[in-house]
């Protein structure tokens, strides 16, 4: 092989890595155009991430000092049920939540007060529905008719010495990416409990994780206890990751050219060992066919889901490159192909689906690749196939 021969390999390979990550630009506009003008309207339907804070009642002394009062017991049911959307190249993570608290109220003091309950509902452009806020219990319960002022609803009761009141919240509404419970900063919180029950199991706990635990036939069923605490952390949980097209294509097109440098390395070395002969106008073909997956693959995603779209994508491009091989070079240079660029191209870029694999993918590949190479070529005499690098002694 001429040296003008791998000088010409190397700008065909420096052109089609250009022309990727031009293509990864384009989808990554794309994704974030969409992202731009769907985030909005799905947040306006569905609402923004819910925040739910734990309540608290207060009464005023005889010297107008005002002191907050925590519920003494509290049990806490939450339902959580996935619904994304996908809208263009995204998914939204939203859900729906039916949320339902049963909370007692004591007076501890010495004389009768009046207590006045707070209830801070979810904030920002939030349905909720089925809203209930109910004091007392059988007999005793009157449910509260008084409207919110600035997200929080206030109603006030009589307590004597000694004298407890359960407080009912409930209601339903939708929400995206995360649900939280959260509590006044250093407040202490006795006899507290939150069961939640989600329709997935893929759970992930930003803030903290459960006391307890257990799968159902739907998803998880999750309990978070504390019996005396203060500065207790709150309680999260985030919705399911999607699988994201828009990303997962911009990724491959901006790693590929990691992919195609791999299969040339493999082919220049067996194509020098085994005496073969390919032209660059061959090595430009196989370049333009690599091009076609992640081309191909990136603009049928919005017509076709995106396992499919890889499969087709993959398929097309692995018939184009080893297809052509096999025309040009023989049987056994198709047989390195399929080989390396169903490791190379096909494994790797499917990496991007899974978070996390994709460098340990490429180190595997890479040191599986060296081992391969210095195995087939130990015996090769390189000074024959590239001439001697050194001058010869008169």
């Amino acid at each position: 092989m001429k040296i003008t021969h791998l000088i010409a390999i190397a700008v065909i390979f420096v052109c089609t890595t250009l022309a990727w990550w031009f293509l990864g630009g384009i989808i990554t506009h794309r994704t974030n155009h969409v992202a731009y003008q769907t985030g909005d309207s799905v947040s306006g339907r569905w609402g923004p991430p819910l925040l739910q804070k734990h309540p608290g009642a207060r009464y005023t002394s005889s010297n107008n000092t005002r002191f907050a009062v925590p519920p003494t017991k509290s049990e806490v049911k939450v339902r959580l049920s996935y619904q994304p959307v996908k809208m263009g190249l995204l998914w939204h993570r939203t859900y729906g939540v039916a949320f339902e608290g049963h909370y007692t109220f004591t007076n501890s003091t010495a004389i009768t007060q009046k207590f006045e309950i707070d209830v801070e509902l979810p904030a920002g452009n939030t349905l909720l529905d089925k809203i209930n806020f109910t004091l007392g219990q059988e007999n005793t319960a009157r449910r509260s008719v008084a409207a919110p002022e600035n997200g929080v609803i206030t109603d006030s009761v009589q307590l004597a010495p000694g004298e407890s009141i359960p407080v009912t919240v409930s209601y339903e509404c939708r929400g995206m990416d995360q649900w939280t419970y959260g509590f006044i900063d250093s407040s202490r919180i006795r006899d507290f409990s939150l069961t939640m029950n989600t329709d997935f199991g893929d759970v992930n706990f930003p803030i903290s994780s459960p006391t307890e635990r257990q799968e159902t036939d739907k998803g998880m069923e999750l309990v978070w206890k504390y019996e005396d605490a203060i500065s207790a952390p709150g309680i999260a949980m985030e919705m399911p990751r999607e699988l994201n097209a828009g990303p997962v294509a911009s990724q491959i097109s901006f790693y590929a050219p990691l992919s195609l440098l791999l299969f040339f390395g493999v082919i220049v070395v067996t194509t020098l060992s085994r005496g073969i002969s390919l032209h660059p106008v061959n090595y430009f073909f196989l370049a333009a066919g690599f091009f076609a997956f992640p081309l191909l693959f990136s603009y049928m995603l919005d017509v076709v889901n995106v396992h499919l779209s890889f499969v087709i994508a993959a398929g097309l491009s692995l018939t184009l490159v080893c297809g052509y091989l096999r025309m040009a070079a023989g049987e056994f240079l198709f047989r390195v192909a399929v080989v390396a660029q169903s490791a190379y191209m096909v494994l790797f870029s499917y990496s991007f689906f899974f978070k996390g694999l994709t460098g340990l993918t490429l180190t595997i590949g890479g040191v599986v690749t060296l081992g391969v190479l210095m195995a087939l070529t130990a015996k090769v005499n390189w000074s024959e196939k590239l001439g001697a690098m050194s001058p010869r002694l008169a």
